[in-house]
């Protein structure tokens, strides 16, 4: 799959001395939704505001489908739309004349057939005569879509779209980011609700204190970093971990009344049976198990706390 931004030695460095991004290199491949993760303070609004031509990088370059954002910054701009954490918009215009207005802040003709479009999939068609002044957070949030679809971008990027939406709204929402990735939209978004990332993404990455730690496939992130625990509830409780089993590095959980298994399902062998057959041997008795696998929330918390 192709290219359709790339990012080079990218850094941005502010008048204070503060380092907000160290180079940065990043190529984000064409129709993929990519996940952005980090803590706050980590640079994802840094870095999106760079690609967006809002913020000059101290060093490097940024293309959009081959065109310098810097260079030629009118060609690359007018393929993306942005929506921002911030909610940015005329209070007392109509949420109809608000998102036309958008579409022609780029040079696009009037199309009321796509502005519509774009507000019945947003759920926005019944509030379109409405001034912004009256909607609520999440509506204004849908608004702010509305506006960056408005132009018909080739790349959608979302910094934290459902902060503060409701959980019906954020279903609709990803709904509408589904529909456009089947059209070919490319989609960068940054979330503070991971589980989102690990339902909607394709590639996953991480940036901590600047650095982008991380860029891998959600699959294969999963795979590698993923862990898998056996959790044996045990029939009677344990003070501590018989030594004869020590070679299993367990930990004792839940009082003493379970124990637990960490594996590696890359491995040839899982270890289970030889843990299974010790247990028997050292008379340690369970009355159930069950198996976890970590989520992405458990690998992207692990990386952090790793730090770059």
């Amino acid at each position: 799959m192709p290219s359709i931004i790339s990012v080079s030695n990218l850094s941005k460095t502010y008048a204070s001395g503060f380092q907000a991004l160290k180079p940065i290199n990043l190529e984000i491949r064409q129709g993929e939704i990519f996940a952005l993760l980090g803590p706050n303070g980590a640079g994802k609004t840094t870095l999106i505001s760079i690609i967006c031509g809002i913020v000059s990088p101290s060093t490097g370059a940024v293309t959009v489908d081959g065109r310098d954002i810097v260079r030629d910054y009118r060609a690359a701009r007018s393929m993306i739309g942005l929506v921002p954490q911030e909610l940015h918009t005329d209070s007392f215009e109509s949420v109809w004349a608000t998102v036309s207005f958008s579409r022609g802040l780029w040079g696009r003709p009037a199309s009321p057939g796509h502005i519509g479009k774009v507000l019945k999939a947003l759920s926005l068609w019944d509030k379109k005569d409405n001034k912004i002044m009256t909607l609520s957070g999440g509506m204004k949030r849908r608004v702010m879509i509305a506006k960056a679809l408005a132009h018909e971008p080739q790349i959608l990027f979302l910094d934290e779209p459902t902060a503060g939406v409701d959980v019906e709204l954020r279903k609709d929402m990803w709904g509408v980011v589904r529909s456009l990735r089947k059209s070919g939209v490319t989609i960068i978004l940054t979330t503070h609700y991971i589980e989102e990332a690990e339902e909607m993404a394709d590639r996953i990455g991480i940036i901590n204190k600047g650095e982008l730690i991380l860029v891998e496939d959600k699959a294969e992130l999963m795979r590698k970093l993923g862990k898998k625990q056996l959790t044996l509830h045990l029939a009677a409780k344990l003070e501590t971990v018989p030594p004869n089993l020590a070679a299993h590095r367990l930990t004792l959980a839940g009082g003493g009344s379970e124990l637990i298994y960490t594996y590696d399902t890359r491995g040839e062998r899982t270890g289970i049976t030889a843990l299974l057959s010790d247990l028997n041997k050292a008379g340690v008795r369970f009355r159930d198990l069950h198996t976890t696998q970590s989520s992405l929330e458990d690998i992207f918390v692990d990386l952090v706390r790793r730090g770059p």
